[in-house]
């Protein structure tokens, strides 16, 4: 078990080390799903100290993909020094202005612009690097597995009969099959609101430690289809098709936006399939208990796309008719019509 004011002490002498400074002082800032820990000076400063435990944290992973993005334009903080052996980094500080915080109707066209930019950017990266993993059918079959192990037996406490053990594996398998069919790029795989920061020389990214080499549309419906904020329909289409024509500007890959928007649909199927497996892992086994607020939207989502492919009939019935009414007595349950509406 970790001794974080152990650790805490050791990152504040390591700091004041690589700085050749007196001792200084460390306050946390919000954690995120991981267990990467971020901390401010006491006194002003230009960056950020990081906790990256090693029994959790891939800091030379975390290394190679900073490079890399760096390489490729894609704004994010700048690395002042890290030790992998002891899970330490000392980062640029891009500030407090998260996308998530600062967005509003008046400023939203011109934020996804930019975000579908970075992605874009992203995806000019070319060829996959040896050190990067693939983001193949095994992996994307072991998330949505979350689902059933996480949200549906353990916060649920719901038995699956055989029959609908079969329907998720075709369910998931048809996922599957449409994410390895569309052209495979760089994803960050975190890619939304509340890791894109507004900085005075636009949108700067982070936490891509856990990139992997996928499927084209997973950062995009990351983004657009935000599990922490809501956009009308039409305004994620219309930015969703903004992204493609752009991506077909430059690509010889010819698909038609008819088979994109499915792509992109389905792509976010399997990511809020595995989501709500992931918030509900959060609650349970990481006590960080906020995540379970953000399921309804999660549902909701869900729930839309998979009511809008007759290949997708069964799983969204058996969702609503056996899933949604246990669902519906747990107290962090709200009406999955109405959430996200707030923004």
């Amino acid at each position: 078990m970790l001794n974080h004011d152990t650790r805490l002490s050791d990152l504040s002498h390591w700091v004041s080390a690589e700085l050749t400074s007196p001792a200084i002082k460390l306050t946390p800032l919000g954690g995120d799903a991981g267990f990467r820990r971020y901390f401010r000076f006491a006194s002003a400063s230009q960056y950020l100290a990081v906790d990256a435990p090693p029994a959790t944290e891939d800091t030379i992973q975390f290394l190679r993909v900073a490079e890399l993005l760096t390489q490729f334009q894609v704004s994010t903080p700048s690395i002042r020094a890290a030790d992998a052996t002891l899970g330490f980094l000392l980062v640029e500080d891009l500030g407090d202005a998260l996308m998530h915080q600062k967005i509003d109707t008046q400023n939203a066209d011109e934020l996804y612009q930019q975000a579908n930019n970075l992605i874009l950017r992203m995806q000019q990266i070319q060829p996959r690097p040896d050190w990067l993993p693939l983001y193949d059918i095994d992996f994307l079959l072991r998330e949505m597995y979350l689902f059933v192990e996480w949200f549906i037996e353990k916060l649920l406490g719901y038995s699956l009969t055989p029959l609908e053990e079969n329907l998720l594996i075709n369910t998931f398998t048809d996922l599957t099959k449409s994410a390895i069919r569309q052209p495979q790029t760089f994803v960050h795989r975190d890619f939304h609101s509340r890791n894109l920061l507004i900085t005075p020389s636009g949108l700067a990214t982070i936490d891509f430690q856990g990139a992997l080499w996928g499927p084209m549309t997973y950062d995009l419906v990351s983004l657009l289809r935000d599990c922490y904020l809501r956009w009308p329909q039409e305004k994620v289409h219309q930015w969703a098709l903004d992204f493609y024509q752009k991506q077909q500007a430059t690509s010889t890959t010819r698909f038609s936006s008819d088979e994109f928007l499915k792509w992109f649909d389905w792509m976010g199927l399997q990511r809020h399939i595995k989501v709500l497996g992931i918030f509900a892992r959060l609650h349970l086994r990481d006590n960080k208990h906020h995540y379970l607020r953000d399921l309804p939207l999660v549902i909701r989502y869900t729930l839309e796309v998979s009511s809008n492919y007759p290949e997708l009939k069964a799983f969204a019935d058996w969702f609503k008719n056996k899933i949604l009414p246990v669902a519906e007595k747990q107290d962090w349950y709200i009406d999955y019509k109405t959430a996200g509406e707030s923004k």
